[in-house]
This record gives structure tokens, sequence and C-alpha cells, in this order.
């Protein structure tokens, strides 16, 4: 089993303020939903200087390099439409891009690691293993 990295927990790594939980089985890979990744280029983008764009752009070419970034596919898109239906019969819809982050979680019978701040809505997804980063001590 596997785990796919929410955007909290992303920037969190990024700037060094979040350590793996020390629960995590061994055998758990790492990986980044293709919209986690649109959402950290947004980032970089909206960066206030050129210099912080390029140290955040460094940074997070390092993360995705050692970890790859997994795309949206079919069997995802199903897993979506699944999680949305279920989340708006219960009244308790999450962010859209959040939703494709569990779609894809799901989709490769992973978790979803977030940051140490929790992003508890994630738990609303049915049958969604939901990791916290822990504070960095």
């Amino acid at each position: 089993m596997g785990l796919v990295i929410d955007t909290s927990a992303l920037i969190a790594w990024e700037r060094g303020m979040g350590e793996m939980p020390s629960d995590l089985p061994f055998d758990d890979t790492l990986t980044i939903p293709a919209i986690v990744w649109a959402e950290a280029m947004i980032g970089v983008l909206l960066a206030e200087t050129p210099a912080r764009a390029a140290r955040r752009r460094r940074r997070l070419d390092n993360v995705m390099s050692a970890l790859g970034i997994q795309p949206f596919t079919g069997e995802a898109a199903e897993h979506y439409a699944e999680i949305h239906a279920a989340l708006a019969r219960a009244g308790q819809m999450i962010p859209a891009n959040d939703i494709a982050v569990a779609a894809t979680a799901r989709a490769l019978r992973a978790g979803v690691l977030v940051g140490p701040q929790d992003e508890s809505h994630f738990r609303r997804v049915p049958d969604l293993r939901v990791c916290v980063l822990g504070p960095k001590e």
C-alpha cells in the first residue's frame, strides 16, 4: 500500500515543517497526484519574487524527481464520480481538488498524506485511509 501526498503535506514537507508519521508501514510508497502538482505550480507562479519562485521550484522539482507524479486516469475519474456522489448525497462536500486527490488515492489502493494541521474533511471520503504529517520537532 502507498500514500498520495496532499498539497498541505507537500507544502509543509517542502518548507521543512513536517515529519513523516512514525506509524507508517515500511512499504508505504509516496507519489504526487497530478492535481497536487498543479496546485504546487500555482504557488511557484504566484511567488512574490522571482528568487522565491526559483527556490520553490527547485525544492519541488527535487521532491517530484524522487516521488514522481501520478496522472489522473480513467479509473481515478470513476472514483471521483463515486466520491462526489456519496458526499453530495450526505450533504458533506469537500473541495473538488481534494476529491481528485482522494480519487487518485483510491484508484491506487493507497491512502492520502495530509499536512500537520490535518485536513479532516478527507475522513468524509468512504474507504480512504488518511495519515497526518507530524510536526517537525
